[in-house]
């Protein structure tokens, strides 16, 4: 069994609840004229997340592997929110030349970009030691969590740091959890947690954050069957929490890991003295006291 997880003591949302709530942004088209970048966008997470800024009113790049899913998402999409303008490139995340150029699209497309999602994800079954893995699929998991985002980083900050934009990495409570089996996705999604910290150093004009989605059932979550009990969480949970991330209200937790688990108005009513205070919420080695 896992380590319990380091997490915060609050309260332990699962779905929509008053402090997300995304029919103000909904009703007000709080990002009309913003342009969001989400990789991973057709399907799960990513294509929640694309639908939810849109329906807010920004303009949308979507990035995945599959065209043919692509195009079914951008539908999906366009049927709830038919005036958003929607361009979509095949490629897979660790593919670098790929990444830039789909980066590159987008900014000559829409003229720039403001909020970059970085969702594309993989995670195996987690049943036995890696050592009796593949040795290639293991670095494989490690390449799509960490390079996936790396690229994106890598070739989107530039357009960022122009628009003082935001960089938002889908992470997961794994990184926090020591889990058997699970090496590949555990410390992958860790790493991502301080590259996070760095583009918070270097690239101070930029919004930045690791967000735990969730316990959601997704197709990757399926690899795993025998965590479907905890997986009790909505897809609506991470997309209406980024509504709020990117908007301005939570730029104190900037350079920081956050949970879409919790509940955000009680996290900075109890919490955001101490975690300021004490440059909290950040991955750092336990010394004994």
């Amino acid at each position: 069994m896992s380590v319990p997880p380091e997490d915060l003591p609050v309260t332990r949302m699962s779905d929509i609840y008053p402090g997300i709530d995304p029919k103000p942004h909904f009703d007000k088209q709080t990002y009309a004229g913003k342009v969001v970048l989400v990789t991973g966008a057709s399907r799960g997470i990513g294509s929640e997340i694309a639908l939810y800024y849109a329906r807010a009113g920004a303009s949308l790049s979507l990035l995945a592997r599959s065209q043919t899913v692509l195009e079914t998402t951008k539908e999906s999409i366009l049927s709830q929110a038919p005036k958003t303008q929607i361009v979509t490139f095949a490629v897979d995340v660790t593919d670098t030349q790929g990444v830039k150029n789909a980066i590159d699209g987008t900014a000559k497309h829409f003229g720039k970009i403001d909020i970059i999602v970085a969702n594309a994800g993989k995670a195996d079954p987690w049943k036995k030691p890696f050592t009796d893995y593949d040795a290639d699929n293991w670095w494989k998991t490690v390449e799509v969590n960490i390079r996936g985002v790396y690229n994106a980083a890598h070739f989107g900050l530039p357009y960022l740091d122009t628009s003082s934009g935001y960089f938002l990495v889908i992470g997961s409570i794994g990184a926090q959890m020591r889990m058997p089996f699970a090496s590949a996705y555990v410390l992958s999604k860790h790493a991502v947690n301080r590259l996070v910290e760095y583009i918070k150093a270097e690239h101070p004009t930029v919004k930045t954050f690791s967000l735990n989605p969730g316990a959601i059932k997704t197709d990757m979550a399926d690899n795993n069957p025998e965590a479907a009990p905890w997986l009790i969480d909505t897809l609506q949970l991470p997309a209406a929490t980024s509504l709020r991330i990117t908007s301005g209200s939570e730029d104190w937790l900037n350079g920081r890991y956050v949970n879409a688990n919790w509940n955000l108005d009680e996290v900075e009513s109890t919490w955001k003295a101490k975690i300021l205070e004490q440059e909290a919420l950040v991955n750092r080695l336990h010394i004994p006291v």
